[in-house]
């Protein structure tokens, strides 16, 4: 079974920054994708990046230049670097990953961003 646990959020003011972190029970390698997604209350689950097994990152063209994801396979896990933070980045953050077994999420961090 994989675990993923999630940390790192909190309030914050606008224009500030947060680094979340998702640790996995296994090798973050080992998953042919892992990404942060996010969710408001009456909201759909939205993409916010995602890192593929070769490296390749994609993000959310809203949150481009603002957010990088990134990943350290000796502690196999995944970051989510949030800058420049706006009240509208306030959410639920989920830290997903996925292999040919599945398709797993963490139970989520929230992310407020107000003064």
């Amino acid at each position: 079974q994989v675990q993923l646990v999630e940390s790192g959020g909190g309030l914050v003011q606008p224009g500030g920054s947060l680094r979340l972190s998702c640790a996995a029970s296994r090798s973050v390698g080992s998953f042919y994708a892992v990404g942060w997604y996010r969710q408001t209350p009456g909201k759909q689950r939205e993409l916010v990046a995602v890192i593929l097994s070769g490296g390749t990152t994609t993000y959310a063209d809203s949150l481009k230049g603002r957010f990088t994801i990134s990943r350290d396979n000796v502690k196999n896990t995944v970051y989510l670097q949030m800058n420049s933070l706006k009240p509208e980045d306030t959410a639920v953050y989920y830290c997903n990953a996925r292999n040919t077994n599945g398709n797993y999420w963490g139970q989520g961090t929230q992310v407020t961003v107000s003064s």
